[in-house]
């Protein structure tokens, strides 16, 4: 269906309409049904919703009444309805930046006439974590009859994929590659939540790469010593997984 001013006019109807607080998940699924049963020539919908997040300011320790700042990371979500009641439902999270300075590494890869990336055991490790999860329910019935939380659902999920890539506050947790920290982090979440099904992450390589500094006459202008990184948008390795559970579909 095309989109037109009288069928945006209908979000914001039913927007009004609800009564309470809703998730972004579920004000999709309210617009997806809407759709499906006012036009008989509609047989499915697809619903798709970027919610930015915006977060309430403190100034000396104390909330803001009104003030907001608009943070980095976005919430989305997917949802598919057939006329039928059948169900396709997505959420995820985009823009989720994450470094740590310590406790990565780079070694053990396969090497061959033509590569010349050093082997390093320390490193540090950044990525731009995007990350869309497939829930199991497959009806609206089964929505209906347990209506879930997914706005602590996605919260919970976003802690979980940080608590695997950070680890303890102390101690942290190694990480011998982006793309071991990326299935442990995927295997992380559908450990922890069983409505889960199945979940793609994308985690792209940003270098910030020690920077030492010479030339013929001087072998050594500037020595790195933990203190001066160049940050590298390209090139880099864009990494990315999907796992799922065993016969769920994806």
């Amino acid at each position: 269906m095309l989109a037109t001013q009288r069928n945006l006019g209908r979000v914001y109807v039913k927007a009004k309409e609800c009564k309470e607080q809703v998730s972004v998940e579920e004000f999709a699924i309210i617009l997806a049904k809407h759709f499906t049963s006012f036009y008989p020539q509609v047989t499915a919908a697809i619903v798709k919703i970027v919610e930015k997040p915006w977060e309430r300011i403190s100034m000396n320790g104390q909330p803001h009444d009104h003030g907001f700042k608009l943070g980095s990371e976005r919430h989305t979500t997917e949802v598919i309805v057939q006329k039928n009641g059948s169900l396709q439902l997505t959420s995820g999270v985009v823009g989720l930046s994450l470094l740590k300075t310590t406790q990565s590494g780079f070694v053990g890869f396969v090497r061959d006439q033509n590569t010349i990336l050093p082997e390093t055991r320390e490193r540090m490790l950044a990525t731009e974590v995007s990350a869309s999860w497939r829930y199991q329910f497959e009806s609206l019935s089964s929505i209906n009859n347990k209506p879930p939380q997914f706005t602590e659902k996605y919260l919970h999920v976003k802690k979980v994929l940080m608590d695997t890539f950070f680890g303890s506050p102390k101690e942290g947790v190694y990480s011998p590659s982006v793309q071991a920290t990326l299935y442990d982090m995927a295997k992380a979440v559908l450990g922890r939540f069983p409505d889960i099904s199945s979940i793609h992450l994308k985690m792209p390589n940003i270098h910030f790469l020690p920077v030492n500094l010479s030339s013929k006459v001087n072998p050594v202008i500037v020595k790195f010593e933990d203190d001066v990184y160049l940050p590298t948008d390209e090139p880099h390795g864009s990494i990315e997984a999907s796992l799922s559970r065993p016969l769920s579909k994806m």
